[in-house]
């Protein structure tokens, strides 16, 4: 079913949201001062390219670096991306099969506003009977 949802995500908006992250994220290397910054934007790409079957966790510590980068995220790239989210989700939420698409737009904007501080995870790797909610840190 997660391959089925992800092909049609694919279709119908998650290639261009993917784009928008990606061409972002070479902007964002351009400089040497931002390339965290594209990095991020690289790995937003490849979850809003084939977003089901990933989930979004917190780390347990965030220091201030992330919360600056964050603060400088939303201000350059994270409400533009969201704003894209939202749209795409409008149009995705016309139909019945495209609802479950619009509900993961919604959902994967907090983690385009603020991604710093997050993990992008295989729900396959997640430890038996972990919430999503729970802050997990997965590192070694």
């Amino acid at each position: 079913m997660r391959a089925i949802l992800n092909i049609i995500w694919l279709v119908f908006g998650g290639f261009w949201l993917a784009l928008g992250y990606f061409l972002f994220g070479l902007l964002a290397c351009l400089l040497i001062i931002t390339i965290p910054l594209g990095v991020a934007s690289m790995r937003m790409a490849s979850y809003a390219l084939w977003p089901f079957g990933r989930t979004v966790i917190r780390r347990r510590r965030v220091d201030s670096v992330s919360t600056v980068a964050n603060v400088i995220w939303v201000v350059i790239a994270g409400v533009w991306l969201a704003i894209g989210h939202l749209v795409t989700a409008a149009a995705q939420a016309v139909t019945i099969i495209g609802i479950p698409l619009a509900i993961a737009n919604i959902k994967m904007i907090p983690v385009t506003i603020f991604p710093f501080g997050k993990d992008i995870v295989s729900t396959r790797y997640l430890p038996q009977g972990t919430s999503v909610a729970h802050q997990v840190d997965l590192r070694p």
